[in-house]
């Protein structure tokens, strides 16, 4: 690795934000990205510092061939694409942060960055789609229990409004809406909508999964009338104050999904969300209409669970195979 800069005690820990700023504009400064992306960018500058220590290098400021050297490091044991380009950006952002150089900006580096996807590939681990007949599985083995009405809300709510997880567990009761036709439901914040705009999802009484009477019993039983709508139920059956963490969510689907006789490892957080959106698009749904309640931007990323769901639709092999 010759060319490196040699590395100097104490540089480059977490993400450094640049010096002259009061607390108000440091505080705005960090608040330009979502919780989540920082925790996760401050884990890969992290990683990238410590990295660079162990080999005597110096990650702020850090040289294009040291950035590469340690993404290559990262891709030969086993980091997926996305998480070498999620730590490029970490990388990216705290140089820019700090008013650095940015190190990313160098094609020799992008040229390697092209030899690492291409070697280890891009293409994203898709997790199994609860569609409304794997739904319909989960809510049978939902107990007559407290916890079992909260569940019951939270996967029915989940796949009616095709939320993220994370809005889904931000939910507060304010935020529910009472209509004749069903419950508009107001998302203040969201992965695509960080400055906090709002949408608002439109959610059916429905015929079948029921979502509105479901959550409005998990309200009633829970006897919750303002804060978080989803909450932890203890041991002793009480409901806790406390709002619901998002890793609940996952939990939650991958027990119902156990106990519906289904491979658990094949489903996730996203899973209510994708199975919402495979669904409607079965059924014909129109792409505008899916993705006004899904609340994706990008039209290409419906057309895909479009194309899944369809794909043995008129088959142009269906006449001949």
């Amino acid at each position: 690795m010759s060319g490196l800069k040699p590395y100097r005690p104490g540089a480059g820990a977490g993400l450094p934000i640049a010096a002259g700023l009061s607390d108000q504009a440091r505080a705005f400064q960090r608040a330009g990205k979502a919780k989540s992306t920082q925790r996760a960018y401050l884990s890969d500058a992290g990683l990238f510092a410590a990295w660079c220590t162990e080999h005597g290098l110096d990650p702020m400021p850090a040289t294009p061939l040291a950035v590469l050297e340690f993404l290559t490091h990262q891709a030969t044991r086993g980091a997926k694409a996305s998480t070498i380009a999620r730590r490029l950006a970490a990388i990216r952002y705290a140089h820019r942060l700090a008013g650095e150089v940015d190190p990313t900006d160098n094609e020799g580096l992008r040229e390697g960055l092209r030899g690492i996807r291409r070697e280890i590939g891009t293409r994203p681990t898709q997790k199994a789609a609860a569609t409304a007949d794997v739904l319909a599985a989960l809510l049978m083995r939902t107990p007559d229990s407290l916890t079992g009405q909260r569940d019951r809300a939270l996967l029915a709510l989940g796949f009616a409004g095709a939320f993220r997880r994370s809005e889904l567990v931000a939910l507060d009761v304010q935020d529910l809406r009472e209509d004749p036709e069903g419950l508009r439901v107001i998302v203040r914040r969201s992965k695509t909508d960080q400055e906090g705009r709002g949408l608002e999802k439109a959610i059916p009484h429905g015929r079948f999964i029921r979502p509105v009477a479901l959550v409005r019993e998990w309200l009633d039983a829970a006897g919750i009338t303002e804060g978080p709508v989803f909450r932890p139920v203890n041991k002793a059956g009480r409901v806790e104050p406390r709002r619901l963490g998002v890793k609940t969510v996952e939990r939650v689907i991958k027990h119902y999904c156990t106990a519906a006789g289904l491979d658990a490892s094949t489903f996730g957080a996203h899973s209510l969300r994708a199975g919402y959106i495979t669904t409607a698009a079965e059924r014909g749904a129109d792409l505008a209409r899916i993705m006004d309640q899904s609340g994706h931007r990008d039209p290409r990323t419906v057309v895909g669970y479009i194309r899944r769901a369809n794909a043995f639709k008129g088959h142009s092999g269906s006449g001949f195979l």
